[in-house]
């Protein structure tokens, strides 16, 4: 079980998804797709698996299947494109390259031509699940291969890419596991036992959970009972009390103060919503401190089987 694993809704049977967002941010987080993201406005600090750094205008970024990554806006103004789409799209026997670095700079991207491909590539995407024109599909497919394959004659890999896939399974099944378990018990972890699990202390633990997740425990905690929190306040059956207990608050008014930091609204206004569909708060606009989530995302928190 691996917690704050993405799985994504699709506009069609296809697995392949672009959109973009200006300002936005996005905590630590996983998926099985391939995730490549476009800064066509501004700077965002950025850290993907062990590579920390700050992405500039023109840059791309390359998530590999199973990275964990996050952003923080670096600065206001940036607009960032995002297409995402599953391995077999591009291979059915699809493995892990061992890229020495997760971005292609701006300068690299123009020398390849892959700016432009890029764009193309997102256009057709778009324009294909639109229609949905005869063979659509294969079109799409054809299109993600020939950028992907591209993509791979200007990312360096490492000389012994299985040693270091053998290592980066180790660090991520760790990590992923102890997200997990933070999930799963939201009414009793603290961070004494989280550091304890991976054998810390708990000051080791707090600079290494951060330094990975870009967030402190706390914080981190907050957001997933809060994103739980989210999904028991559609059921009319369960009050705020009961909501709140039941996601590790000790108190409503913690409870209430914690989630309008997080949500922008109280736990009250946002069960008086006519629609209470439960929000995914892994993305957030980062143009203000509140983190509002960021709309029209069809993404969905759960857990791996």
């Amino acid at each position: 079980m691996k917690a704050f694993h993405e799985v994504r809704e699709y506009p069609s049977d296809l697995m392949v998804w672009h959109k973009s967002y200006d300002n936005i941010s996005f905590i630590a987080h996983w998926h099985r797709e391939i995730e490549l993201l476009y800064i066509r406005r501004g700077s965002i600090k950025m850290q993907v698996t062990n590579h920390s750094f700050t992405a500039h205008e023109g840059d791309l970024v390359v998530c590999d299947s199973g990275d964990i990554h996050y952003s923080n806006s670096y600065e206001k103004g940036s607009c960032l494109d995002f297409l995402i789409f599953d391995t077999s799209l591009i291979s059915s026997h699809y493995q892990y390259h061992g890229f020495l670095s997760p971005v292609i700079p701006a300068q690299e991207m123009k020398r390849y031509g892959l700016d432009q491909l890029l764009l193309s590539t997102e256009k057709i995407v778009d324009q294909e699940l639109s229609t949905h024109e005869e063979y659509y599909q294969e079109v799409i497919r054809a299109n993600l291969r020939n950028l992907w394959y591209h993509l791979l004659r200007a990312m360096p890999v490492a000389d012994d890419p299985g040693t270091m896939q053998n290592r980066r399974n180790s660090m991520l099944n760790d990590f992923q596991t102890l997200l997990s378990y933070m999930e799963e018990h939201t009414q009793n972890i603290s961070l004494e036992e989280a550091a304890d699990m991976m054998h810390f202390s708990p000051s080791h633990f707090s600079k290494v959970f951060k330094q990975l997740t870009g967030i402190n425990f706390v914080r981190y905690m907050n957001i997933i009972r809060i994103t739980q929190a989210s999904e028991s306040l559609k059921d009319p059956e369960m009050n705020i009390a009961q909501v709140a207990f039941s996601c590790g608050f000790q108190n409503i008014r913690t409870f209430n103060r914690v989630f309008r930091e997080i949500t922008g609204l109280t736990p009250s206004e946002y069960k008086a919503l006519p629609s209470r569909e439960p929000v995914n708060f892994t993305y957030y606009k980062s143009s203000s401190n509140i983190m509002s989530y960021a709309e029209k995302d069809p993404v969905t928190i759960a857990k791996a089987e």
